[in-house]
């Protein structure tokens, strides 16, 4: 999964033609480092959706554009818009779901 910072945010997410899940965490938090295999995973295997990752101590203001309170949270963005957020770490099974709800939403 790619880093996104403030200088690639608009062009690695917002201007995607595709739908891009954004992953915000840091190194001292628990649960990100639980949810990032689960998303590597769900990176590796889909097609329909870009994942990146930011590190919200490093780039905190976007984070804080889009109204980040915790983390992890994955914001999913569409046609440059945020449509779905999820926060906390999850299972891949219910990772998966939630992402394919959101995406047919």
């Amino acid at each position: 999964m790619e880093s996104v910072t403030e200088e690639t945010f608009e062009t690695r997410v917002l201007a995607r033609d595709k739908p891009v899940l954004v992953e915000f965490w840091a190194t001292w938090c628990g649960p990100c480092r639980m949810v990032a295999p689960v998303l590597e995973q769900i990176a590796g295997e889909r097609t329909d959706i870009e994942i990146v990752k930011i590190n919200y101590d490093e780039e905190p203001g976007i984070g804080q554009r889009y109204g980040v309170m915790g983390l992890p949270t994955m914001l999913l963005f569409r046609d440059g818009e945020p449509v779905r957020s999820f926060v906390g770490a999850r299972p891949k099974a219910r990772m998966t779901k939630d992402l394919d709800d959101a995406l047919q939403a």
